[in-house]
């Protein structure tokens, strides 16, 4: 049977004990955790202080960094670097190779395409949330008042 603790060393030379998650492997630092039901791909790492969220998909080669949160369903494809701190919403779609800058925010629903570059601190929403939101804070329009003649 495999082996479920691996011991790995960082770059300043202190061993860290990563665990093996039961849903595909992956490997998930001692103080992170990460929902019963999300998928790890067994060359996926969650760091310190991480959480990943019901029902999620770390893709191969991905590193969720530390105190990052991913939310439900999200999908997050192989060789994704997610930084440190950032949020990233339910249903999110992250594509293959993208990086996600520290403490960035991805808001529910959006997607960030392949090989993208998120700037740390940036904010990204789904297409069209900021219309709507903006027409949902506009004051209401009165209907036009006919005049007798």
């Amino acid at each position: 049977m495999a082996r479920m603790i691996e011991e790995l060393e960082d770059e300043t030379g202190a061993v860290i004990k990563y665990r093996r998650h039961a849903n595909g492997r992956g490997l998930v630092a001692p103080t992170a955790r990460v929902a019963e039901s999300a998928y790890l791909e067994p060359t996926a790492y969650v760091e310190a202080d991480a959480r990943v969220g019901m029902e999620a998909y770390i893709g191969a080669g991905s590193w969720i960094d530390t105190g990052a949160t991913i939310g439900d369903r999200t999908f997050v494809g192989a060789n994704v670097h997610i930084g440190a701190g950032c949020v990233v919403g339910s249903g999110v779609k992250i594509g293959s190779n993208a990086k996600l800058g520290a403490n960035a925010m991805i808001g529910n629903g959006a997607r960030i395409g392949r090989d993208e570059h998120v700037q740390p601190g940036a904010v990204v929403e789904l297409k069209g949330a900021a219309a709507a939101r903006a027409a949902l804070a506009a004051p209401p329009r009165r209907p036009a008042t006919r005049r007798a003649a």
